[in-house]
């Protein structure tokens, strides 16, 4: 035994006395270990390959494999998972000497100064990019289509180690970044005017264009939407005449394009040989005309010129029906999309482009001094916003020098050459990367990152975009951390900060699967039926006709395999309802995400993520819940009521389906998904070869099993028995609720049973009660949980040993505060890793400062993070 006076010296000084003279790990922690571990980790006895006596002896802790293994012993301590439950265990002051002891000594962890870990530079993600170039350049660029998907490391898209750039995926910035000025920066200081008038401002020709009420479109002509919106459809079958008037305010030449597609309603097997033909009169002189057949969604683009005088013109468009004999079988439509009217052409005539203010903003000079003066302003002003930070006079003129030799090329316009240097500021990699510099005068080993750092660390998160103008502004004075507070509350009210939301809890909790997650509403819904023995006949039989080649079939076979189709097609039509189609996985999201939102924005508790009197639904998800009263498609709080198992994240149809099988539940998966994300506690890979669940089902000479029996068999192997002990009980827990997130009381099988024994001893009846153990007994597990998803998101990186100290700090102050979300976001972005950096060690305080105020020198020479 450890003297008492010994024990609650160390437990009232701890890290002080963890780090003091080298007998303290033979005198107070070998007795520790001794007492409660080495009867199974050392002596010749090393279950789970743990040998904590060698690991004791060794002579030199700070070996990464020493750390790595200290490192598990600290998570399963911490977690009470060793010893196990069923053993004797450790005093709380012994576990509290223990845990200091290998984080203040075994790890060397300096609480006044930690280490706030290596710093990789940090690519921008698709997200994150997306959002950027919207910001600064006004354009939603489509990332998905241009961009290969990010890599994810530790769960998420934001590590920095994962998001390289190879040499294609640089191809495809520097196109994107031609594209995206291209769509943004005008190339000129005069374009020729134009407007668009959407195809629903055609009316049929004899009707007033205000006879007609916004709510009734003229059926005739098919479409949505309100007057003047939106597309006008034409039918092939049927004559029609239609026309809308443009008005001009000056002679001149015009040109009239008109955008039109053919479509259809694709019909299997079934061809439709119908023609029109379209002729497009314009002030009743016969313009164009053109014969459709069958187009397949084809898109046509017809310009018209013209030399109009000043008033109104009329553009009318006729079809008739060429084959009114033919059978009407796919809908076939002209699809009038919008009339674009560009004019006069005339030099006298021309407009500033649009977003030319934007980005040319005063009078352009002509003088050549001005003139360069004014682009060197111009480009070191955008290029600023774009880098996130400051840029030098070295920068700024070279860009100028780009612009102004495109610009005096033959043919070239001024507005071109700006627009070209702004190209090679996007595909710059101190745009693709975020750049960190160091705060001025920061002493010590690890020096705070720059207030423009800070800006971008803190938007990014955040927003998962580039700082706005008061953050840059905060940070250009110095003054972004002495307002830090106030900053995070006014971003977390703006709604940018749905991108935290949606990214964050999209990816914790795999948010983001529910819109392509395969599930079989008709297979899961169908094993929850008691078994059939006359339609399993049915489907065997199904299964000998189908084996046969059509022509080998009878009449009558051919007539009895029809039938049965049909009665799989009624089967079949049953569960329809209850497919996760689009509309319906867009509510779960919504659901998980509505709460993460409420909780932060509200700043409540983040144990209402684990157990809550209320939820978020709209009519459709509340009926396929089974809850009554919930009407329309708005999502809206609603009260559960008090014995509703519903309420919490881990009964949500989210997490219940993203953790299924196409066909059924999978309490491995979803046990699984509960320690790696709610406690943090993920049990080791599986081995290989491992045998499904279904093969262990048949050792029950031919009975169906139910999930809980097949677990069961499962686990009765010695290499799978440690872990889904672990992950079944709390797996089983979810059975009440089918792979479609609905709620049942019984399988296939019979009644199901939901109770179970944790690994760290607490049983459990029902989903309820589980929710009730991870909310009160666990909690320390969850919060633990919680602060490392949120760290790994922020910080870009795998959380480390060193990083120990950080999270029991942060897990601390959430449990003082009852687990309020602002103590968490706050207390992650004063972390000493988020607000810190490790230093260069060839760089001055001197040299730092030059590099970060004066820019007179191009902070292209300021070290980033690589170390």
């Amino acid at each position: 035994m450890i003297p008492m006076a010994l024990v609650l010296a160390c437990v009232a000084v701890g890290p002080a006395i963890a780090r003091g003279a080298d007998d303290r790990f033979d005198e107070v922690i070998r007795p520790i270990l001794e007492d409660n571990c080495y009867a199974c980790h050392a002596l010749g006895v090393n279950k789970g390959n743990v040998d904590l006596e060698t690991l004791a002896d060794a002579g030199d802790w700070a070996e990464p494999e020493i750390r790595a293994s200290w490192l598990a012993v600290l998570k399963n301590v911490q977690a009470e998972i060793m010893p196990p439950s069923d053993h004797p265990q450790p005093s709380d002051e012994e576990r509290k000497i223990l845990l200091d002891w290998i984080t203040y000594d075994a790890f060397a962890i300096d609480p006044e100064h930690p280490d706030p870990g290596r710093v990789t530079v940090r690519r921008l993600n698709r997200t994150e990019y997306r959002n950027t170039i919207r910001d600064l350049m006004g354009v939603d660029f489509n990332v998905e289509a241009e961009f290969p998907a990010d890599d994810t490391g530790h769960g998420f898209d934001t590590i920095a180690d994962v998001l390289t750039i190879s040499p294609l995926l640089m191809e495809r910035y520097i196109a994107a970044a031609q594209d995206i000025v291209g769509r943004a920066v005008p190339t000129s200081s005069g374009t020729v005017p134009e407007r668009s008038i959407g195809g629903r401002r055609f009316r049929p020709v004899g009707e007033d264009e205000n006879d007609r009420p916004p709510s009734e479109p003229g059926r005739r002509f098919g479409g949505f939407g309100r007057r003047g919106e939106g597309s006008l459809s034409l039918s092939y079958y049927e004559p029609a005449e239609v026309a809308a008037t443009v008005g001009v305010e000056h002679d001149g030449t015009y040109q009239v394009v008109l955008n039109l597609s053919a479509t259809e309603r694709y019909v299997e097997d079934r061809f439709d040989a119908n023609r029109c033909l379209l002729v497009v009169a314009v002030d009743g002189e016969e313009r164009f005309r053109r014969e459709f057949a069958r187009q397949s969604g084809q898109s046509y683009r017809f310009p018209i010129d013209l030399d109009w005088a000043a008033g109104d013109h009329e553009i009318t468009l006729t079809v008739e029906p060429l084959t009114p004999e033919a059978e009407q079988v796919r809908s076939l439509t002209l699809r009038l999309d919008s009339a674009q009217v560009l004019g006069p052409f005339e030099e006298e005539h021309l407009v500033r482009p649009a977003n030319y203010e934007r980005f040319f903003p005063g009078t352009v000079p002509d003088d050549p001094e001005e003139l360069r003066a004014y682009t060197r302003a111009l480009l070191a002003r955008f290029s600023t916003r774009a880098f996130r930070r400051p840029v030098g006079d070295e920068t700024a003129e070279r860009l100028t020098d780009l612009a102004l030799a495109i610009a005096d090329e033959p043919g070239a316009t001024y507005e071109a050459g700006v627009s070209q240097a702004m190209v090679a500021v996007l595909a710059s990699p101190r745009f693709l990367f975020r750049e960190e510099g160091i705060e001025p005068g920061s002493p010590g080993p690890h020096p705070l990152i720059d207030e423009y750092a800070l800006a971008s660390r803190l938007s990014y998160l955040l927003w998962s975009t580039m700082p706005d103008d008061e953050l840059f502004a905060l940070a250009d004075r110095g003054e972004l951390r002495a307002n830090l507070a106030e900053q995070v509350d006014r971003m977390l009210a703006d709604e940018r900060s749905n991108q935290f939301v949606r990214n964050f809890v999209g990816q914790w909790l795999q948010v983001r699967n529910i819109d392509s997650i395969p599930i079989n509403a008709f297979a899961v819904l169908s094993r929850d039926e008691p078994p059939d023995p006359e339609a399993e006949a049915r489907r065997e039989r199904f299964r000998e006709l189908r084996r046969k080649s059509f022509e080998d079939l009878t009449d009558a076979e051919r007539a009895e395999l029809d039938e049965v189709r049909e009665q799989f097609g009624r089967s079949r039509d049953r569960f329809r309802q209850f497919e996760l189609d689009r509309s319906l996985r867009v509510a779960m999201r919504r659901e998980t995400e509505l709460l993460f939102e409420t909780i932060v924005r509200e700043d409540r508790s983040l144990i209402e993520l684990l157990d809550s009197d209320y939820t978020f639904l709209n009519e459709r998800l509340a009926r396929h819940y089974g809850i009554e009263g919930v009407e329309g498609d708005e999502m809206r709080r609603v009260d559960l009521p008090a014995d509703s198992p519903r309420g919490g994240i881990l009964t949500q149809g989210t997490l219940l389906a993203v953790t299924s099988n196409p066909d059924r539940t999978s309490p491995v998966k979803r046990g699984l998904f509960i320690l790696e994300n709610i406690l943090g506690t993920p049990p080791a890979p599986p081995p290989p070869d491992i045998p499904s669940l279904e093969e262990a089902g048949k050792d029950l000479g031919g009975r169906i099993p139910s999930v809980r029996e097949a677990m069961e068999l499962h686990r009765s192997d010695p290499l799978c028995n440690s872990c889904h002990n672990r992950m079944d009980p709390l797996g089983l827990a979810l059975e009440h609720f089918n792979a479609l997130g609905m709620y049942r009381e019984v399988e296939r099988t019979g009644p199901i049973d939901a109770s179970g024994v944790l690994i760290t001893g607490e049983p459990f009846r029902s989903v309820q009660d589980l929710k009730r153990i991870l909310a009160q007994d666990r909690r320390h597990d969850f919060y633990r949980c919680l602060v490392e998803k949120m760290l790994t998101y922020a910080l870009g990186r795998g959380l480390e040993y060193h990083d120990v100290h950080t999270v029991d700090t942060l897990v601390d102050r959430l449990e003082s505060s009852g687990g309020r979300a602002s103590t968490l976001i706050l207390g992650v972005i004063e972390s000493p890793p988020f607000q810190r950096r490790r230093g260069p060690a060839a760089t001055t305080t001197a040299e730092t400062n030059a590099n970060t105020k004066n820019t007179t020198s191009d902070p292209g020479d300021r070290i980033i993070g690589t170390d």
